[in-house]
């Protein structure tokens, strides 16, 4: 039988890298609406759609905080996971999750 801490490891590991790629991509889309909505402005386009991309926007950036929340989340429990089974660095799952933590290291806020 695997070792158990291995499993979490690598659920830890999926969860951080999974949640990092999700605040990326909602990044990425209202960066684009807000091109969007700036080009509709300048072609004079009607109003009515200009707000639409623009209530877009806002739902877009509502989810933002709490995409960020939880990478915060996944990212402090797994450190935590990687700091206490040190004894586990021969595994490829250990420098998966240890690879995964310094990776996205950037994209956390304090």
């Amino acid at each position: 039988m695997a070792d158990p801490r291995i499993k979490q490891l690598r659920i830890k590991t999926g969860v951080l890298k999974r949640t990092c790629k999700e605040k990326i991509s909602y990044e990425k889309e209202a960066e684009q609406i807000q091109e969007k909505i700036k080009k509709m402005q300048e072609e004079g386009q009607d109003v009515y759609y200009i707000k639409k991309q623009d209530q877009l926007l806002q739902e877009t950036q509502t989810v933002i905080p709490d995409c960020q929340k939880r990478l915060n989340a996944a990212y402090q429990d797994l450190k935590a996971l990687v700091e206490a089974e040190t004894e586990l660095e021969e595994a490829e799952e250990y420098q998966a999750a240890k690879t995964a933590v310094e990776e996205s290291e950037s994209h956390i806020t304090a």
